[in-house]
């Protein structure tokens, strides 16, 4: 009951077991903290840098007992219709830029927003931000998360819990307003479709879009 009428979703949800969130966490700790802590360049994009190649190791490991195929079926990567991923590039970018007229700039967008305008640094900020940063997010939040709360409770609790967990992560008051819309929307497209490649796509399009505004625009 509550499950929306999706057979994919019912069919092909492949739970994600208790001990993957716990080799994440475990693998996450022993490889970031040292990584971080012995990093020669302390600048804000290596700390995100390493941050995020630190939690795309470890959602690899986390699924990696599980064999190729089920873990990718477990973190939701498989096949989504091509309109659904239209559908879900066009509501994120209407969403961004509802949201952007709050006029709310947190101190961290500030910091990307002033050194991007560097062109020696907007390409490395564009493959941290817009390629590494949404990928792990949707693994770590609409995949794994979303998997392991899914198989017991559910598509909707996995939803509100993934995107609370996805706004929190962001630890900024200001941030977390801006993004919590955000991170309602990329849950819903992954309880709807069953799959993470609508979320993916929409979540890298807009911060892609979000870095380039502010390296020629000014904006965020």
């Amino acid at each position: 009951m509550g499950e929306p009428p999706n057979s994919l979703y019912q069919k092909d949800l492949y739970p994600v077991p208790g001990w993957s969130v716990l080799l994440f966490l475990a693998a996450a700790a022993a490889i970031g903290g040292p990584a971080i802590l012995y990093l020669p360049d302390q600048s804000m994009l290596s700390l995100l840098a390493a941050f995020f190649v630190t939690g795309l190791v470890a959602v690899a490991i986390s699924v990696a007992p599980l064999g190729l195929p089920a873990g990718l079926q477990a973190l939701g990567i498989r096949a989504a219709g091509r309109w659904i991923i239209v559908l879900g590039v066009v509501v994120t970018t209407l969403l961004s830029f509802a949201v952007s007229q709050l006029g709310i700039q947190p101190e961290g967008m500030r910091q990307v927003t002033d050194s991007v305008r560097d062109p020696a640094v907007l390409v490395p900020t564009l493959l941290v931000l817009a390629v590494l940063a949404p990928l792990v997010e949707e693994l770590v939040f609409r995949g794994l998360l979303y998997g392991w709360v899914a198989g017991r409770w559910g598509g909707l609790p996995a939803l509100l819990v993934g995107s609370l967990a996805f706004a929190a992560a962001h630890y900024e008051p200001a941030h977390i307003v801006l993004v919590a819309p955000l991170g309602l929307w990329f849950g819903w497209l992954r309880w709807r479709t069953g799959s993470l490649l609508p979320s993916i796509v929409a979540h890298t399009i807009n911060n892609g879009l979000a870095v380039a505004g502010a390296a020629f625009l000014g904006g965020t």
